[in-house]
């Protein structure tokens, strides 16, 4: 099984009056029929979604700006069921107020095992725990970058005035002195991002962290914090947000229970969604088979390798080839 969760509806604008016209209803039952019996892959539809921002808290996660800055990255968690292409992404965050959205230059995006997996175990010492957090160093084959056209990205504006109770900028310290309260109230512009891997990612089973981040030509850009349900949780086994900076890697913190801290830490999930495609009959990663046991799933499922290459949102089959040996390379 999948974990979908559909992303909340804006407020209604009042343009649309609500009504469908018959012409219009029958135009839209014809396409849903003919995807019906024409698109295998609706079946396997992959979307995960932690919903809107919930003006508690706004996170850096930053490109460094030069050689001589500091980078900053803030990663959540998602689980997969099942082997996965991920092919869009959503995230959502507060600029500078009346910056344009040119000011966005930039977007990457690293996946990271959860730690102790791709981490020296045991670790530094130089934070309070490193017990769920994510991994020391990134999933490299899932690495997508604007700079290398691996992902495209378009923002827009969401509100032109967006505020949040608290904010982590700088005050990202080894402990004894992790825990700072945050940086109090921070307002700006909310945008949001949508992200298109041009490289789809390819990923088996498990259990991830996603880490986005901007490069802005002047400025903050602050990753918005989404609601963290506890009864029931998003998703069985959902974890809170990290953070690091330059001077603490490998080392991350819990945004809220190492640096907002109090008599009752809070906890944040960050705005983010997913989507793609789930290939349940996939091969098991590191196995002989692996590739071939894959191209064939795909083939069956998508009617034909071209035909996944095209769904999936690879550019050719040697892409997609490409992108089955990075998976069972994993």
């Amino acid at each position: 099984m999948i974990y979908i969760k559909r992303r909340p509806k804006r407020p209604h604008d009042g343009s649309d009056t609500g009504q469908t016209s018959p012409n219009k209803a029958y135009i839209v039952f014809v396409a849903m029929l003919a995807a019906c019996f024409c698109s295998p892959a609706w079946a396997d539809v992959f979307s995960f979604n932690t919903g809107s921002p919930d003006s508690r808290l706004g996170a850096r996660s930053q490109q460094a700006a030069s050689e001589n800055s500091i980078e900053t990255e803030t990663a959540d968690d998602f689980i997969l069921s099942d082997a996965t292409v991920i092919n869009h992404a959503i995230i959502t965050g507060l600029i500078p107020l009346r910056a344009p959205l040119a000011n966005i230059t930039n977007i990457e995006v690293e996946l990271y095992h959860v730690f102790p997996k791709d981490s020296v175990n045991p670790p530094s010492g130089k934070v309070p725990t490193r017990v769920n957090s994510p991994a020391d160093v990134e999933i490299s084959a899932a690495t997508r970058d604007g700079g290398d056209g691996t992902l495209a990205f378009v923002p827009s504006l969401v509100h032109a005035r967006f505020g949040v109770a608290n904010s982590v900028i700088d005050g990202i310290n080894p402990k004894p002195d992790q825990a700072t309260g945050g940086e109090g109230p921070r307002t700006g512009e909310e945008v949001e991002i949508a992200i298109t891997f041009t490289t789809p990612i390819f990923l088996p089973a498990d259990h991830y962290f996603f880490r986005p981040e901007a490069a802005l030509t002047s400025g903050d850009f602050l990753y918005l914090s989404a609601p963290r349900p506890k009864s029931p949780p998003l998703f069985a086994g959902d974890l809170q947000a990290w953070i690091r900076n330059t001077n603490l890697k490998p080392d991350w913190l819990r945004i809220g229970t190492d640096i907002v801290d109090g008599p009752r830490p809070p906890t944040f999930n960050m705005t983010f969604s997913l989507s793609g495609n789930t290939v349940p009959n996939a091969g098991i990663p590191g196995q002989a088979n692996c590739h071939g046991q894959t191209e064939s799933a795909l083939a069956r499922q998508f009617g034909g390798i071209s035909a996944a290459a095209e769904a999936l949102g690879f550019s050719s089959v040697a892409a997609l080839q490409e992108g089955i040996g990075q998976f069972c390379g994993l």
